[in-house]
């Protein structure tokens, strides 16, 4: 019993190895935690569905001898989508940030009595 257990960690620790040695996937992990912390999930939530999948495909991949070419592919594709949520996220926070300026100028101008501005 003994044996078997440590041909299987034996075995275990090459693969975590090959894992993460792909900067791939570490890559397109760090993209999808960029976007969880732009608040995409709120903005872009199926885009970042989009790249956790393809994230979770590319890790699968890695981690299979037969898939393991797959897994750079997948993991740019992750990092693609992660990006384009954090960008979609960004640009949808700084649009109501925009409006928020706009109603204050135009609350300020009514306090002022000037007409708004178009």
């Amino acid at each position: 019993m003994v044996g078997v257990f440590m041909l299987l960690a034996g075995l275990a620790a090459p693969l975590q190895a090959q894992v993460a040695a792909m900067p791939e996937l570490a890559a397109a992990q760090q993209a999808v935690n960029r976007a969880d912390q732009a608040d995409a999930d709120q903005y872009a939530p199926d885009l970042l569905n989009s790249a956790r999948s393809a994230l979770a495909q590319a890790q699968s991949a890695a981690a299979t001898r037969r898939d393991r070419k797959l897994a750079p592919e997948l993991a740019a594709r992750a990092t693609a989508d992660a990006d384009l949520a954090r960008a979609r996220s960004n640009e949808a926070v700084a649009k109501a940030q925009l409006q928020q300026r706009r109603q204050e100028i135009s609350e300020l101008q009514r306090t002022l009595g000037e007409e708004p501005a178009r």
